[in-house]
């Protein structure tokens, strides 16, 4: 008996291929039209704008909210005389050290718990503590234990990432679809292969997720621990100038540390989608 294909199905018919194979179709992604170059900065764009616009008029009072070209300026200048640079290199210095003990250590008590019975009851109960307890709330203890100097600052930004990279690792090692678990018991596959070829790969997004997490929350500790005795980096340049009334030098620190942000989040969006190119989603 024939059946007549519907207006619906008529489509999908056209994409079967000599082979009996049905060609796969593309997703459909959320948005509305062509992927727009650059799109991700055009809310940027518009900031900036308002911005400008605002202070231009006289709606933001320059001597608080300095305009951009002030700000331009100013960096310029920080930047010609070398002050910008030095307390920039200080303060990617500290955060490249904190987040990348951090990261290793974060996964590697995610792998413990999530692929152990015993390292769950041992490692789980400790990290969910530590997350009910802000990072910041640790600064009196860590200085009256580690003093005041370096290893006060990496200590606390790496603790952020710990717990953030634990927490998104681990969520993603323990929710492997079912279906893939029983397929395995199917195929006889030992625990070791299913380890190595489904669960760290079923992992991995929310590894990444930790990750551009994990980078934000290095910046934000890191501008706050820089305000504690420190001798240079953003935050102490920050620091003073909010002494000295400084809106432009405040703005320009905050600028950069906008950049770093954006750059590094968008440096891990870019590696996440070399290594999970066999994932099919509507994000990409």
């Amino acid at each position: 008996m024939t059946i007549a294909l519907s207006g619906a199905a008529a489509p999908a018919a056209a994409h079967r291929v000599s082979d009996g194979f049905v060609a796969r179709r593309p997703l459909r992604r959320l948005g509305v039209g062509k992927t727009v170059p650059f799109a991700r900065l055009l809310g940027v764009v518009l900031l900036l704008a308002i911005w400008a616009g605002g202070v231009s008029s006289g709606v933001f009072d320059e001597r608080k909210l300095s305009a951009p070209w002030t700000v331009l300026e100013t960096g310029w200048e920080l930047l010609r005389d070398g002050a910008l640079l030095t307390n920039v290199a200080a303060s990617l210095e500290r955060a490249a050290i904190g987040l990348g003990i951090g990261i290793v250590i974060g996964t590697a008590l995610a792998l413990v718990a999530g692929l152990s019975r015993i390292g769950e009851s041992l490692v789980d109960g400790p990290v969910q503590l530590k997350r009910a307890i802000p990072t910041l709330g640790l600064i009196p203890l860590m200085i009256l234990w580690l003093g005041i100097g370096e290893t006060f600052k990496i200590v606390l930004i790496t603790l952020g990432v710990v717990v953030t990279m634990y927490i998104q690792t681990h969520a993603s090692l323990t929710t492997i679809d079912k279906r893939f678990v029983e397929l395995s018991e199917v195929q006889g596959v030992s625990r070791s292969t299913f380890v190595r070829q489904v669960v760290i790969p079923g992992s991995l997004p929310g590894f990444f997720l930790g990750l551009r997490l994990s980078v934000t929350g290095a910046w934000l500790a890191l501008i706050v621990v820089e305000s504690v005795n420190a001798v240079d980096g953003l935050g102490k340049m920050m620091t003073n100038a909010q002494n000295y009334g400084q809106a432009d030098v405040i703005l320009v620190g905050l600028a950069v540390y906008g950049a770093f942000g954006l750059a590094s989040d968008a440096g891990i969006r870019l590696l996440e989608r070399k290594v999970l190119s066999w994932r099919r989603t509507i994000a990409n």
